[in-house]
């Protein structure tokens, strides 16, 4: 694996490298009903065009590409999200979700002003809870989170949050008072380096514990300045394990697209394999990583 290159498209806007085409089998046996909880499929773009507000132009990746990968890794379903180089247009997803009849879930994003017929059709289709990135320029922001949380409640969605949790401070009170739960990606999205005694991590922490919050297991190569297994991201994962157990999901990322501006310096594309195996690393406890890969999910998604 070699760093990914950063090339630029027509439009001017970096392009991504796409996923290791290697992935190698993992260790860990995944436990039956395991769900891989947040991943994208792109393209193609002449069907599905991208914003123009995107940061960045990812490959195409099909959903045949991505359901070998589950094979491989023992997974048996999976929690789609909407990305941002989507901007609003959540039909790429929704497509693939209706090539699964059912099977999987998803994140969508949608303005404040939704209709209920848009959103009724999003949930038969599978969707569960809408993101609000505020990493992007072409979604939901800050200003959106109450107006969005009252338009998903009668749903039981949930608002998911991808923020860098150092920052949450006064958001706190606002997190609180949603009458949704949250999830915060990507363990919060703090950079290892700010270690976890970071105020805004502990704040996070104190959320977890309160059975409104949740976090997902995810994408530590964005948070890392180590390589593979990643070691300054382990206190992390651990606290937030030791924090609400019940409350944590695991999620793949794949495709891994590399955001410029958004990665370590030294981001190498991860191989497959190793992002599950890692959970072995962050704990030992079977029913701890039953939890994680299945139950949990199964109940913050609302699988049958």
């Amino acid at each position: 694996m070699s760093p990914a290159v950063q090339t630029v498209d027509r439009d001017g806007i970096p392009v991504c490298d796409g996923p290791d085409t290697s992935p190698r089998k993992p260790r860990l046996k995944a436990p039956p009903g395991s769900i891989d909880c947040h991943a994208h499929i792109f393209g193609p773009v002449a069907k599905y065009p991208f914003s123009p507000k995107r940061l960045f132009t990812p490959p195409d990746v099909t959903l045949a590409q991505y359901r070998a990968l589950l094979a491989l890794l023992g997974i048996e379903k999976a929690v789609l999200v909407t990305p941002s180089v989507y901007g609003m247009d959540n039909e790429r997803q929704l497509d693939t979700l209706s090539e699964m009849q059912g099977a999987w879930r998803g994140v969508a994003v949608v303005p404040t002003d939704v209709s209920d017929r848009e959103l009724e059709r999003l949930h038969k289709s599978g969707f569960r809870g809408v993101r609000v990135n505020l990493f992007a320029k072409s979604g939901l922001m800050l200003e959106d989170l109450e107006a969005t949380a009252a338009r998903i409640a009668g749903l039981k969605w949930h608002v998911q949050l991808h923020a860098d949790a150092r920052n949450l401070g006064e958001l706190v009170p606002r997190l609180r008072r949603l009458p949704v739960d949250v999830v915060f990606d990507h363990m919060g999205h703090v950079p290892a380096a700010a270690g976890v005694n970071d105020p805004g991590f502990q704040a996070m922490l104190g959320l977890m514990q309160e059975g409104r919050f949740w976090a997902k297991l995810s994408a530590p190569y964005r948070l890392s300045e180590l390589p593979y297994p990643w070691h300054d991201v382990t206190p992390f994962a651990q606290a937030l394990i030791a924090a609400a157990p019940d409350r944590l999901v695991w999620g793949s990322d794949w495709p891994h697209p590399a955001v410029p501006g958004h990665m370590p310096a030294n981001f190498v594309m991860p191989n497959d394999g190793d992002l599950l195996d890692i959970l072995s690393l962050w704990t030992d406890d079977a029913a701890v990583q039953k939890k994680v890969l299945a139950d949990n999910p199964r109940r913050l998604y609302d699988f049958a």
